[in-house]
């Protein structure tokens, strides 16, 4: 059986979260304002339910961008690390962006999310399902 919560945080310190397990699914996402907001070729998301989400933010470091397109993306505003996105496509569930996890999630990135619109400079050498934006 495997742990029954991950816990992570910004780079700084100041925001950090315990999500529970088990999680939705994680996913790299190649979709240009989710490479736009974290400036790298794709960011890879694990989806938990958003109830199941505690976030310690003691100092309130933590703030949301709301886009015009939809969806929010929080970040921490001492350090600028990108950390959570939720939008209306996905109710009830929090994004945590996979690399804040300091503890093991439950999961593998299973599919490659908006692959229609990858960057040509980063090449994907893996076996994972390539999915087009819906």
């Amino acid at each position: 059986m495997g742990p029954s919560v991950a816990r992570g945080g910004c780079l700084c310190g100041g925001v950090s979260f315990t999500a529970g397990l088990p999680s939705k699914w994680v996913a790299h996402c190649h979709c240009t304002r989710c490479r736009r907001a974290h400036g790298s070729a794709f960011v890879t998301w694990v989806s938990v339910g958003a109830a199941q989400v505690e976030i310690d933010d003691p100092s309130q470091l933590l703030r949301w961008y709301e886009a015009p397109e939809g969806g929010s993306r929080g970040f921490c505003s001492k350090c600028g690390s990108p950390m959570f996105f939720k939008a209306p496509a996905w109710p009830g569930e929090l994004h945590i962006a996979r690399a804040l996890f300091v503890d093991p999630v439950d999961r593998e990135p299973q599919v490659h999310a908006y692959y229609d619109t990858h960057v040509d400079w980063a090449p994907v050498g893996d076996d994972l399902p390539r999915k087009p934006a819906p």
